[in-house]
């Protein structure tokens, strides 16, 4: 049978072992069935074959972002941003032009501040300051805090004699005892609740309530920002409306992108009655893992270490000890479905490593592939741990660059060479799958294949890289994004490289940013992004 489509005269790279690179390409019905010379693959041609000369471009797999918020992403595009406010200043005119232009009694809500570039922490004064006559929400960049206003606080009833729940904590003045307006962890739980929130997918990374309708707008809007980028996948940790809405999408086939859809820690009760299993649903939406919190954030300083961090002295938040992760991993193990624990503190990511440890003749016969989300910190006694159990490492590279500054105040240099430790873990046989954040990070997959390469600011900071010896080389950050969060989701037999019998999932590149300085991962453009075979985003 002739191929429905040939592309050729390009620098393809495969991530396929067997035949690393490749001229041309091949699919028919949604698949790839030929990757070799030109010559070969032409002989596929037929009369109705449709012949693309890629002009030596670069192709790629399609690229697929292992750790993105999704609907988080995507309301944010419509709420006040402030992500990248250099001052406590900049932040606020932002909110004051957002509460000029919202109703009377309106919430403002937004997010992406980082309080770790300003002066001083906000207060709720501040916020007072531009919008004291509406409550306000506003979510910090790496989602485990909130900044909220005087009648914020009010509505949700948290004054001076409220105490801290247990996994989280209310900010107060040292002289007057009142709230200060920051709320760290499930502190912020009443405001969510009193905004009329939706459901949680890290902490204080929320949205306000939405239509079913505007939540599709929404996330339409979004993926086509994901195509633009290449991405073809993605791995999500949401709730039930954000599950609803890409059910509602694929419904009327407007879901392009592939989803693997992880489970909530309150929904494993539910899937376990219904018999939902890790891996249900086809080639565009599935059931991924059950998403568990052992600790919070580096930002916030909730992340849960071995040793205070330093200048706070505080050793974060645990929100799971070991113990109680180790009944989940039981519950889930024996329901079939895989757990992705998130894990920032060396402390967190041992009782995460140690319950996996305990937990492992019930999980490893099922099949099923544990991963811990982020990983940011290992204690040198557990680097080698991850291959020998068999974690996968979910990890970002976007973040080092963005946490140089706050992984040496908070952690020091003593812990900070097992610090976003690719190479370290990539080295102890574990799997590494790559992911962006989003929206804590940007969700471009090629500024963070820069980042995994020279471990640098996109000025170059600092020269020679931030702990050099965890660089990684442009094909093992590649397979990260690739090979890698397919093996996550254990569909690498149909993705994540550009094999014979595959998806026809791949990307094209406007340069080749594998032959030459990484600089070249900062300057290159999609131009073409291919799902099944056919064009989502560009032109072939």
């Amino acid at each position: 049978m002739a191929a429905d489509l040939i592309a050729a005269k390009g620098r393809i790279y495969t991530m396929d072992d067997a035949c690393p690179f490749a001229e041309a390409i091949a699919l028919r019905n949604g698949q790839i069935v030929a990757v070799g010379h030109n010559s070969d693959i032409a002989k596929l041609a037929g009369r109705g074959t449709q012949i693309v000369d890629l002009g030596n471009r670069a192709v790629i797999p399609g690229l697929i972002d292992s750790h993105v918020h999704l609907m988080e992403f995507a309301l944010r595009l419509r709420r006040a941003d402030l992500a990248g406010a250099s001052t406590l200043e900049e932040a606020l005119c932002r909110v004051q032009r957002a509460a000029e232009s919202a109703a009377p009694g309106e919430w403002i809500v937004g997010g992406g501040f980082d309080s770790n570039r300003w002066t001083r922490l906000p207060n709720r004064s501040d916020l007072d300051g531009v919008a004291s006559d509406r409550p306000v929400f506003l979510a910090s960049k790496d989602m485990h805090s909130g900044w909220v206003n005087s009648v914020a606080l009010r509505l949700a009833g948290i004054d001076r004699d409220t105490p801290n729940p247990p996994d989280g904590e209310i900010l107060r003045d040292p002289l007057t005892g009142e709230p200060t307006g920051i709320l760290r962890e499930w502190a912020v739980s009443p405001v969510m609740r009193a905004a009329g929130m939706l459901e949680s997918d890290g902490y204080a990374g929320q949205t306000p309530a939405r239509s079913p309708a505007q939540c599709d707008a929404a996330l339409e809007e979004a993926q086509a920002i994901l195509l633009s980028k290449g991405l073809t996948g993605l791995h999500t940790p949401q709730g039930p409306t954000a599950f609803g809405a890409l059910q509602r999408l694929h419904a009327r086939g407007r879901l392009k992108v592939r989803v693997w859809h992880h489970l909530r820690r309150e929904n494993l009760e539910d899937a376990r009655r219904l018999g939902v299993r890790t891996g249900f649903g086809d080639a565009h939406l599935r059931v991924g893992h059950l998403k568990l919190f052992m600790d919070g954030a580096l930002g916030s300083q909730t992340d849960h270490t071995l040793e205070p961090h330093y200048e706070s002295g505080g050793d974060g938040i645990e929100a799971l000890s070991r113990d109680e992760l180790r009944t989940h991993l039981e519950a889930a193990s024996e329901a079939g479905i895989a757990v992705a624990i998130h894990a920032i503190g060396d402390a967190a990511n041992r009782a995460a490593l140690d319950a996996l440890e305990d937990t492992a003749p019930l999980w490893r016969p099922a099949g099923l592939r544990p991963r811990i989300e982020h990983l940011q910190l290992l204690h040198p006694n557990d680097a080698h741990r991850l291959g020998q159990i068999g974690v996968v490492a979910s990890m970002q590279p976007s973040h080092q660059p963005s946490d140089i500054a706050i992984a040496d105040r908070y952690w020091g240099p003593k812990r900070t060479p097992l610090a976003y430790a690719w190479r370290t873990v990539l080295e102890s046989g574990a799997v590494l799958a790559f992911g962006s954040d989003c929206p804590v990070e940007s969700i471009d997959p090629l500024p963070g294949m820069y980042a995994a390469v020279t471990r640098q600011t996109a000025d170059g900071h600092p020269l020679g890289g931030w702990h050099p010896e965890q660089r990684l080389t442009p094909a093992q950050a590649l397979r990260a994004f690739t090979l890698g969060p397919a093996y996550a989701s254990s569909e690498e037999r149909v993705k994540g490289s550009l094999t014979p019998g595959k998806l026809a999932d791949f990307v094209i590149l406007s340069v080749d940013p594998f032959c030459g300085p990484p600089e070249l991962f900062l300057q290159t453009k999609v131009e073409a992004t291919v799902i099944g075979g056919e064009v989502v985003f560009g032109e072939l």
